[in-house]
């Protein structure tokens, strides 16, 4: 079937991926792997079979080979499902809402907007619940000008008209908004402030995750400026300021520079990479992971300039309970060992 013929059928793109420059010869259905999250080989294989994976517009079979620039398509006779978006009746905290914006706290685990393999429970679905008639970003997403990782917490900002999410934009495009997280990170950080600096962009050999590339050859560029809050022997707690707002930024930042945050299964952080070779040491840990099973990210301070007043705003959240309980280990540990 030609892409002619697709399109009498009214299929949809569901996915869209230009293999890079460097990319080495891959099966289309490992490199679809790579990018698509929440699916198996299976799947995309008989997506492939069935004719709806297309490479320059030509459907391929699952052992066709990508190679640089390839433009890889997936097309199937439904809607993307985010597309398909339903109002759930799900619990938001609210901090601040007017006739223009609306301030949400949200929590770890939940998802901001509607993808691959989550549908249903995420930010979106709750916020179209609660507001009707909300504007639409350029990717169709209602009420979003920025967004957090599902398993970090804190603050959103949401337009509630299209002349705020104009606003609102153009103040995330500018930097001028203020954004504070809180971190806890993988070994003990030197400098009690400093500065990350470089281009951020897709991983070469790991398309889940985000890579730093210094020299600014692939990506676009970065910077998270840190300060430390509290040391704990083999983990720190830093503040982090974003001057820039880039996918998975203060993940890949601190990776980077050989502090990868504590419990980050996707960048490595849920193994143990400093401290101690003592099996209670192990078990110490352990026990941190499962009172904090994600990330020890939070989204803490946001500040921006109200569309309609002109004023500056600034909202602030509680570090949550996961995290705090985490910290409480570490400063019980790190007291016993002076002693």
């Amino acid at each position: 079937m030609n892409v002619e013929e697709l399109e009498k059928e009214e299929f949809y793109e569901h996915f869209r991926y230009i293999a890079n420059d460097g990319q080495e010869p891959l099966r289309v259905d490992k490199f679809l792997m790579n990018f698509i999250e929440n699916t198996t080989r299976n799947k995309v294989q008989q997506a492939a079979k069935a004719g709806n994976i297309l490479v320059n517009e030509i459907a391929v079979k699952s052992n066709y080979k990508v190679k640089p620039k390839d433009v890889v398509r997936v097309v199937l006779a439904h809607p993307p499902h985010e597309n398909l978006l339903v109002a759930e009746d799900i619990p938001l905290d609210i901090l601040f809402e007017d006739d223009q914006v609306i301030v949400v706290n949200k929590s770890a685990g939940m998802v901001v907007h509607p993808g691959h393999g989550n549908y249903s429970g995420t930010l979106v679905n709750a916020l179209i619940h609660h507001i009707e008639n909300l504007p639409t970003n350029s990717n169709e997403r209602p009420g979003l000008v920025h967004r957090i990782d599902k398993d970090t917490s804190g603050l959103l900002v949401v337009a509630k008209t299209e002349y705020a999410m104009a606003h609102l934009s153009k103040q995330f495009f500018d930097r001028s908004t203020e954004r504070l997280y809180y971190a806890l990170v993988w070994g003990n950080v030197v400098e009690d402030e400093g500065k990350i600096e470089g281009h951020i962009g897709r991983s070469l050999k790991n398309r889940l995750q985000m890579s730093v590339f210094p020299d600014g050859e692939f990506g676009k560029p970065a910077i998270t400026h840190y300060k430390v809050i509290e040391r704990f022997s083999y983990v720190t707690l830093v503040q982090c300021k974003l001057e820039t707002g880039r996918t998975h930024q203060i993940r890949a930042h601190f990776k980077h520079i050989g502090h990868t945050l504590f419990n980050d299964e996707r960048y490595g952080g849920d193994g143990i990479l400093k401290g101690t070779t003592f099996t209670k040491y192990k078990q110490f840990v352990e026990n941190c992971f499962k009172v904090l099973p994600r990330q020890a990210l939070h989204a803490k301070t946001l500040g921006f300039e109200h569309p309609i007043t002109k004023e500056f705003m600034q909202f602030n959240s509680e570090i949550p309970q996961d995290i705090v309980e985490c910290l409480e280990k570490w400063r019980t540990y790190t007291e016993n060992q002076k002693y």
